[in-house]
């Protein structure tokens, strides 16, 4: 087998081979001797089948199999020839010539590496960003909200109409033009006035209304309204208060209420709650900040001044994904229009060459990134919430993850989480 390899840079190879007819027919030649070993056939003893007999019923799958071998073997010879270990290949080798001729076989693949990538003074790329300002007014804001949130409700002593903010004990039952609709119904319902978990005007119609009064509220149900039967049909719901229920929030909150706040902490205080109010806010506003501001600019950054070279075969995998996903969406006139011009699907697909070229180059510079800042995520931690997703939702946990193994998606997944931690970690650094 003569071997002749070639760099096109440090990411991409190209490696030709001419395999000689002998060489393809020795290989021929025993593997036709091993199947005889073990060939049942009329007329002969087992292992005493002739060559040409198992020629005549098994050689064109025999051919093929050599071939195969002739490329594996010429891979693992082209390899170290470019002097590169099989870990650092990307992807499948591409075949871009394979010719039979009377002297065997002339063969062409080009060979993908994992790029190395010199990432330099990578957080210089880091924007700089105003630390967020958490104002006194926000945390008290905060800590009001979890004290309304936790504080117990209690029946309105004195005599009035309901008003926003107030929790309703209630019955009501839903019509169109005047016949009950299914799901329109419920007795002793609890209801939080404002909160908006009702068809918009209902908790607006129920305002003013006092204790045993009975009232029809006139409503629309939106146009876009999740059940096709009551979108945008008007209705009559007939309405009966029980009881009306305030939020007892006291002022101070109590040891009790600091306790259940900040689980774990064995001496709770007001100060204590506060300051990781704070933390929490501020968080929150970094993340925006993050996502919004500084992450947008480091990757543009990133992607325009660490320069390596790209696999290839990587990049056309990532193109083929980006047209499928297209195509998927297309209809099927669109479809045969393709087919019937593949010099379409070649435009199509130079369309998202510059956006996969982007996707992939990120890919590894965040891969290097995370080697750098020694960020790891285990497939145990991905695990872990996946099911916990699955629990939130009310689905096996199991069958959740396998659902999403079959999919194919648990090494994005990873590498999102991988990211998210990465770029926390990163920008957050001497803030």
């Amino acid at each position: 087998m003569q071997i002749k390899v070639e760099r096109i840079d440090s990411a991409n190879a190209k490696a030709e081979a001419k395999v000689s007819k002998a060489f393809l027919d020795e290989k021929q030649k025993n593997m036709a001797a091993k199947i005889a070993k073990t060939m049942k056939v009329d007329g002969f003893r087992k292992g005493k089948v002739p060559a040409h007999v198992v020629m005549d019923r098994h050689g064109e799958q025999i051919q093929q199999d050599v071939e195969q071998e002739a490329l594996r073997l010429f891979l693992d010879d082209a390899l170290k020839e470019l002097g590169v270990e099989n870990s650092a290949v990307v992807g499948e080798p591409n075949i871009t010539k394979m010719d039979k001729t009377d002297d065997g076989l002339d063969v062409e693949i080009k060979i993908s590496f994992r790029p190395e990538i010199d990432l330099g003074d990578y957080k210089a790329l880091i924007p700089e960003y105003k630390t967020p300002r958490i104002l006194k007014k926000d945390i008290d804001e905060r800590v009001s909200t979890m004290l309304k949130l936790s504080a117990p409700l209690k029946e309105l002593t004195k005599k009035r109409a309901v008003k926003d903010g107030d929790f309703v004990k209630l019955d009501f039952e839903g019509f169109i033009d005047g016949v009950a609709f299914e799901g329109g119904k419920a007795e002793n319902y609890s209801l939080e006035i404002g909160s908006g978990s009702f068809i918009p005007g209902f908790e607006d119609g129920v305002i003013g209304m006092k204790i045993d009064e009975e009232k029809d509220i006139e409503i629309t149900f939106p146009k876009e309204y999740n059940s096709k039967d009551l979108a945008g049909k008007a209705s009559t719901f007939k309405v009966k208060i029980h009881g009306i229920q305030v939020k007892d929030v006291p002022k101070e909150p109590s040891e009790e209420t600091l306790k259940q706040l900040l689980p774990g902490e064995e001496a709770p205080t007001l100060e204590k709650l506060e300051a990781q109010v704070k933390d929490q806010i501020k968080n929150e506003k970094l993340s925006k900040v993050f996502g919004e501001e500084v992450k947008p600019a480091f990757i543009e950054a990133a992607i325009e001044k660490i320069e390596f070279a790209l696999p290839e075969n990587i990049v056309e995998q990532e193109i083929d994904m980006q047209v499928r996903n297209i195509f998927q969406k297309l209809s099927e006139d669109e479809i045969k229009e393709f087919s019937e011009n593949p010099e379409k699907i070649t435009e199509k697909r130079e369309e998202y060459r510059a956006e996969a070229t982007k996707s992939v180059k990120l890919t590894f510079i965040v891969d290097e990134l995370a080697k750098a800042e020694k960020i790891k995520v285990e497939d145990q931690e991905v695990m872990q919430m996946i099911y916990f997703e699955a629990m939130q939702q009310g689905q096996d946990p199991k069958a959740y993850y396998e659902q999403y193994e079959k999919q194919g998606v648990l090494p994005a997944i990873k590498m999102s989480i991988i990211e998210e931690r990465l770029f926390t970690q990163l920008f957050s650094k001497d803030k």
